[in-house]
């Protein structure tokens, strides 16, 4: 495996050359870039872009490295512009955040193509990959609201993408029970472990019986209040498979193969023939997205509420049931 990890990359002098159109890219001189906020060795949100980039190389072939950054804006365009002076043809900005910097590069290197994660974003070469996570938080609120009296959802920054899940649950419990109560809470931070423990175990003491953490990296720290409070509290596993910390609690798992989405979307860009709108995976997407179920879990869900599930997952993907405002 030919990747390379660079905490910082040189810049050259020069700009490559500007075209009006996407020319197709020769295999052999393909390059992909990633950006990720935080660590790739971190499960979840991290980690499914590292995935990705490892899919990309794989199936593509392409010449593939990876920038590990602070959560601070002020270096994204810099990471860009590094790649962008080497002549990568496509960087992966991980996160919504990196929007911004991406548009402000892209008018000075017209023929590097810029994708952004959780956005919806599409000007020029500036292309979002929004992984829709409303869809399975739905399904989750429908179970929270079926199986719990009261639930909690722990954030780690208050930004759009999160906001979208914890907005789809709130939608499926509402089409349970209208009066179900939900608290929700951020953290203002991916990173920190210790912030989302302390902030899931608050939420199981005020009742939540039911407690999704969504943090990224730091959501680990979720799981671990939920296994450790010993208050019999039900959970899902996104992005990562994390019932190994919380095996008796997790009720089942919405795992995103992004890899499988990502290199789709790549290999559109090296034959020439990029999105023409940004780009939302969901569960009409089988192959990027799946929602299972933990069949160790103390009490797993039940056959009749399972089958329920699968109507739902099925109309959600049809289009029939909306899971947030657009």
């Amino acid at each position: 495996m030919d990747i390379t990890r660079r905490k910082c990359l040189a810049g050259f002098a020069g700009i490559i050359a500007s075209s009006s159109i996407f020319p197709a890219f020769a295999t052999d001189t393909f390059k992909m870039g990633l950006l990720v906020s935080g660590s790739v060795a971190e499960e979840g949100w991290n980690r499914i872009a590292y995935d990705a980039l490892r899919g990309v190389e794989k199936a593509l072939g392409a010449k593939v490295s990876y920038v590990e950054l602070q959560q601070n804006p002020a270096t994204f365009e810099k990471a860009f512009r590094d790649y962008a002076t080497q002549g990568y043809n496509v960087v992966l900005g991980h996160g919504f955040e990196y929007g911004d910097a991406a548009l402000a590069v892209a008018e000075d290197f017209p023929d590097m193509v810029f994708l952004i994660s959780s956005s919806d974003i599409h000007e020029g070469k500036v292309i979002g990959l929004n992984t829709d996570t409303s869809q399975p938080f739905y399904l989750m609120g429908v179970l929270a609201a079926r199986l719990g009296k009261r639930a909690g959802l722990v954030g780690g920054m208050e930004i759009p993408p999160i906001q979208q899940a914890f907005e789809g649950f709130k939608n499926g419990v509402k089409s349970v029970n209208p009066d179900f109560p939900v608290s929700e809470v951020y953290v203002g931070s991916f990173v920190d472990t210790t912030a989302v423990k302390e902030a899931t175990l608050s939420v199981i003491a005020s009742g939540a019986d039911f407690v999704l953490p969504h943090a990224g990296g730091a959501g680990m720290g979720g799981f671990q209040a939920i296994a450790e409070s010993g208050k019999g509290v039900n959970t899902f596993s996104v992005f990562s498979d994390y019932t190994e910390v919380a095996p008796d609690n997790i009720l089942g798992l919405c795992l995103t193969d992004y890899a499988a989405g990502v290199v789709r979307i790549v290999k559109s860009v090296r034959d020439g023939n990029p999105p023409t709108s940004n780009i939302e995976f969901g569960f009409a997407d089988p192959d990027v997205m799946s929602f299972a179920y933990n069949e160790k879990a103390k009490t797993p869900v039940p056959a009749p509420l399972r089958e329920e599930i699968a109507q739902l997952q099925a109309r959600i993907a049809s289009g029939e049931i909306q899971t947030r405002a657009r």
